[in-house]
């Protein structure tokens, strides 16, 4: 079986700090930027803010639902965070790269998971990354919206 990835990139208008903090937020931000109604049921097991959270969560695309159950980890702590499905080995990957003026970040999602094989796993290579592209460039767009709708800060 082969490997399939979807990846989306955006640039972020915060501190790279205050996006991962959000990011790494599994009991509260985190929840509030997913995409609905795509992203449904979103339990928090362990923990809930960045490694060591366990989530399960539901995925309804094309009128398929999905279930996973997400284990957290910080490869790099600050800048990346890692969701690892406990069944399937499906992993999602959250990046944040500041720029040099520490006004914004490159955030990347990304996810990899084995293909299927045969005909069904033709279909999920060509099919599958778009609609994870979809769902991430809304993602992105949430966390801005999000970012840009809290209270500001004094400076």
């Amino acid at each position: 079986m082969s490997q399939v990835h979807a990846r989306e990139t955006a640039a972020i208008t915060a501190p790279a700090s205050e996006i991962y903090a959000v990011l790494a937020d599994y009991a509260g931000a985190h929840q509030r930027i997913l995409p609905r109604p795509y992203f449904t049921d979103m339990i928090i097991e362990e923990g809930g803010q960045g490694a060591g959270t366990v989530f399960s969560t539901s995925v309804k695309v094309l009128g398929v639902t999905s279930r996973f159950r997400m284990a957290v980890t910080e490869p790099a702590p600050g800048r990346t965070l890692r969701e690892t499905d406990l069944a399937s080995g499906l992993v999602t990957t959250f990046e944040v790269n500041p720029s040099a003026d520490g006004r914004q970040a490159q955030v990347t999602i990304s996810s990899e998971w084995a293909g299927k094989p045969g005909i069904g796993g033709w279909i999920d290579r060509l099919s599958t990354p778009r609609i994870m592209r979809s769902l991430y460039r809304k993602e992105l767009r949430n966390l801005q919206d999000y970012l840009d709708q809290r209270p500001a800060r004094p400076a």
